[in-house]
C-alpha cells in the first residue's frame, strides 16, 4: 500500500520499501521523491542506485531500477535539501 490514501509524508518523514525495485503513484495525492538503494554492503550501507524527484501522484511510475533492491519515499524537496545523488551511501536505522 505505501502511502496511497494518505494525506501527505510529514517533513522528516520517509517511508522505507524493501525489496522494490519499481514504483507506481497510483492512487496517491501527493508528489515524493523516490530514493532507490541497492543491498546492504558487510557494514550495513546501502549505495544510492537512482533518485526520482517530484514524482507526481496518478502520473507517474518508476517501473524499474536495477540494482535497487529497496526505495526510499521522501517529501518533495528532500532529496534536493539533503544534496542526494547517485553514488551516495546510506544506513538506514
Amino acid at each position: 500500500m505505501g502511502l496511497m490514501g494518505r494525506r501527505s509524508l510529514p517533513a522528516g518523514h520517509a517511508l522505507w520499501l524493501p525489496g522494490d525495485n519499481g514504483i507506481h503513484m497510483f492512487f496517491m495525492r501527493f508528489p515524493i521523491d523516490a530514493v532507490f538503494l541497492a543491498k546492504p554492503t558487510a557494514d550495513g550501507l546501502r549505495r544510492v542506485v537512482a533518485v526520482h524527484r517530484n514524482v507526481r501522484p496518478w502520473t507517474g511510475m518508476i517501473p524499474l531500477v536495477r540494482g535497487a533492491s529497496g526505495v526510499l519515499e521522501l517529501p518533495v524537496g528532500a532529496s534536493d535539501a539533503g544534496g542526494t545523488v547517485v553514488g551516495d551511501s546510506v544506513r538506514l536505522g
